[in-house]
């Protein structure tokens, strides 16, 4: 008889073999683990608002050539500044005659093309950074901590004006200097995380066994790091796209033409009180990306984190 259609109770037999309380291999009881935190998540309706959000970003991006009704570089100055609801014109256009709503849809992929860069380079470098200053300890940890609060002394949105002005005007240097800015917190995270764990019984054991210091950070410290970093990755994404959108509001970030959400929001400020959608819609568009971020992080949170009992 199928696995998947074999009732057990009153339950398919996947589904009971997926929750139960002895797995019979690593991979089973990895296997169930997810599928029993995928329950816990579905079970967050805020979360899951956040997350169908972001998957809908995801394919905005993904097939905005399909679904943007104009070129959004394209200019129509005999149709600028077109209120909302306009024939052909949906979400109106700007003030050289641009679909607000095709730039909004190729805006997403800017967005999401910063928020997956900043999130492969911030974290990995604040736990390689906090990893080793946690388990080496001495005056290396001294240093690299030290390092750190000077990054944290400042406010993110200065410094990463700071290094972009360095850098150069451009979506990769903003990408860069946010990066720059966003990996101390995750510095801390680890280093508190790797002195919790560095003196337990199974890294003494590990270490009998003949590991080195570089297996064991990398072997038995990061993954248990990971899920702090997630979480944490999760909730800074709101920060961090407020900080491109600053970014590209003040000119340092993507440049024009690009349809990049700050800079729109830039472009339209000198109409606000006349054509208020012009910078008011990417700012929604901001607004609902940077809170679908925030539920999914809070919903992760409550999924990943080790000290939940669940009361």
């Amino acid at each position: 008889m199928s696995l998947l259609n074999t009732p057990q109770g009153n339950q398919p037999r996947w589904r009971s073999w997926l929750l139960t309380d002895t797995p019979t291999s690593r991979n089973h009881a990895r296997v169930a683990s997810l599928y029993q935190g995928w329950l816990s998540f579905r079970g967050n309706s805020m979360a899951m608002f956040g997350l169908i959000i972001l998957v809908l970003l995801v394919l905005i991006a993904i097939f905005a050539p399909l679904i943007a009704p104009h070129d959004p570089f394209v200019q129509d100055l005999a149709n600028r500044l077109k209120p909302l609801a306009t024939d052909g014109h949906m979400l109106g256009t700007d003030s050289l005659g641009r679909d607000i709503l095709s730039r909004l849809i190729y805006g997403a992929r800017i967005t999401l093309y910063i928020v997956i860069l900043v999130a492969l380079i911030a974290p990995v470098a604040g736990l390689f950074v906090g990893t080793v200053a946690g388990y080496v300890g001495g005056w290396v940890d001294t240093i690299l901590m030290r390092i750190t609060d000077i990054f944290l002394a400042f406010p993110r949105l200065v410094l990463a004006l700071a290094f972009v002005a360095a850098l150069g005007a451009g979506i990769e240097n903003a990408v860069i200097a946010i990066s720059l800015t966003a990996w101390p917190p995750y510095a801390r995270i680890a280093r508190a995380e790797t002195l919790t764990i560095r003196n337990s019984d199974y890294i003494s054991a590990v270490k009998l066994q003949g590991a080195g210091p570089f297996r064991i950070i990398t072997r038995h410290i990061w993954p248990l790091c990971i899920s702090s970093l997630i979480v944490r990755v999760t909730l800074d994404m709101a920060g961090i796209i407020l900080a491109a959108a600053g970014l590209g509001f003040l000119g340092l970030g993507a440049q024009p033409p690009s349809p990049e959400w700050g800079a729109m929001i830039s472009e339209g400020r000198k109409f606000i009180l006349d054509y208020w959608w012009v910078a008011t819609l990417p700012g929604l568009a901001i607004f609902l990306v940077s809170l679908a971020f925030n539920l999914l992080g809070d919903g992760l949170r409550d999924v990943l984190d080790p000290k939940d009992d669940g009361s």
